[in-house]
């Protein structure tokens, strides 16, 4: 069955499902879509919202849905439902703070921006970013359930875009977080497609 993934021509939300897709040997056409065609697909998607992955004649939206999907079929996931659930909650977590990240990247007022920017900067990355890295720590090297998860595969793909927003590089001093990126990139399937993959500031 023919799988596309559509997204923006960035890696952003899209990566970590493309890197889940490379290392699960699916193929797949890579369906990029330019910010100035955008206002035009927009009103045709569900919800209006990309990514979508579309196989056959179906089709679903939602980043972290879609990954949770090719995971289960890579054999990403947990062993039992708790371990599971601790895969679901660092992914969450992450996300969370993507989401703060971008909430600050796309203020448009300057004076709320600059306010947005020291909590981000002061608190919000150092709460979030301790608490991962003593996760991985925890988890020899990884970080969930001491294995190979799609939680690292999501945070590898999606941290790069984190530091681009935020402006500083997230993953100084913290080495756990950048040994379980390390090894997620250097994977064979991960490593060509990084070398063959669109360049792009995010």
């Amino acid at each position: 069955m023919s799988v596309k993934l559509t997204y923006f021509d960035i890696r952003g939300l899209g990566e970590p499902i493309r890197y889940l897709l490379k290392y699960s040997g699916i193929n797949f056409e890579d369906d990029r879509i330019s910010f100035d065609d955008w206002p035009k697909l927009k009103p045709s998607m569900p919800f209006g919202q990309m990514p979508l992955i579309t196989e056959g004649a179906r089709s679903c939206h939602q980043s972290v849905v879609i990954g949770r999907y090719i995971a289960k079929r890579a054999k990403l996931t947990g062993s039992n439902d708790w371990e599971d659930l601790e895969i679901d909650a660092v992914v969450d977590t992450v996300n969370d703070l993507r989401q703060k990240i971008g909430a600050y990247y796309f203020e448009s007022n300057p004076e709320h921006k600059e306010r947005l920017k020291a909590t981000l900067l002061n608190e919000t990355i150092p709460f979030y970013m301790q608490r991962l890295e003593n996760i991985a720590q925890e988890n020899s090297g990884y970080l969930a359930v001491r294995k190979l998860t799609w939680a690292d595969f999501f945070f590898a793909a999606i941290i790069d875009l984190m530091s681009y927003f935020s402006g500083m590089d997230l993953l100084k001093d913290r080495p756990y977080l950048q040994t379980i990126k390390n090894k997620v990139d250097n994977l064979p399937a991960i490593k060509k497609w990084i070398d063959v993959r669109p360049k792009t500031d995010f």
